[in-house]
């Protein structure tokens, strides 16, 4: 696709994020665009925001479980960047971070002591580069009308990332039972859903691999200090002012950690 036309849809979805409000989708827009146009898209999408003073902390993995795959016609997952602006520590303001339609999902997120450059990247390699895991939310959301997206428009909307928040508690990943670890979550105080490590492409630190090697095929590192989302374990939940998330991950021992993202 010509650069102007990526550098177009680029600058309308950065519009939309600053100015809270919805395009249509991409594909419907374009049906000749691929799925490198909406990487490249994403990527014109993100240097907007950089030059805007956002900084990339990380990125993260999206559409992992099947239902979403089939929902979006696709058969692996996509990524997305993380910038500090959207790193939130305590209540999540929804006015202040512009969010049009939130969903929240529960995560495993892994903090990198070690940079990570695919191809070939196993999930041994990602545990061994691993400072800590922790609980975390992701809260999506989408610059699309209506959430009517196929994979172009979500790839080209930076994976439909909105903000994240991560719980305090950081775990050693060496001995963790990643596939195994189980999530529950409450909303607004009653049980919403639980899920386990192993709805993540079998393994989260597999799809962490997975993420390494299809970044690096565009010339994208995992870097020391990055955030990494490595995909919901749960179903994601619709969320409005006054909700209140809570998850606690869990192995056969007990708990290990909790993460709240209340919206205010």
């Amino acid at each position: 696709m010509p650069a102007d036309k990526i550098k177009t849809y680029g600058a309308a979805l950065y519009d939309a994020l600053r100015q809270r409000k919805t395009i249509a989708p991409l594909i419907d827009q374009d049906p000749s665009l691929t799925l490198d146009d909406a990487y490249a898209i994403n990527l014109d999408f993100l240097s907007r925001r950089v030059a805007d003073g956002e900084r990339v902390v990380g990125k993260k993995i999206g559409v992992t479980s099947k239902a979403v795959q089939d929902m979006l016609g696709v058969h692996q997952p996509d990524f997305g960047f993380l910038t500090d602006w959207m790193h939130v520590e305590g209540d999540i303001d929804i006015d202040a971070k512009a969010l049009i339609a939130p969903r929240a999902e529960a995560e495993i997120a892994f903090i990198l002591k070690r940079s990570l450059n695919g191809p070939g990247i196993t999930a041994a390699d990602v545990l061994a580069a691993t400072e800590s895991v922790a609980p975390c939310f992701e809260i999506v959301d989408s610059r699309i009308d209506d959430w009517k997206i196929k994979i172009i428009d979500t790839v080209s909307d930076n994976a439909s990332c909105g903000v994240y928040v991560i719980g305090t508690e950081r775990l050693a990943p060496t001995g963790l039972d990643l596939p195994n670890l189980h999530v529950a979550v409450t909303k607004n105080g009653e049980l919403l859903s639980e899920g386990y490590g192993h709805a993540v492409q079998g393994d989260p630190a597999q799809a962490v691999a997975w993420l390494a090697n299809t970044l690096g095929a565009y010339g994208v590192t995992l870097d020391a200090g990055d955030v990494i989302l490595s995909g919901s374990l749960v179903p994601l939940a619709p969320a409005i002012k006054g909700d209140r998330f809570e998850m606690t991950l869990s192995n056969a021992d007990g708990p290990l950690g909790t993460c709240v993202a209340n919206f205010v």
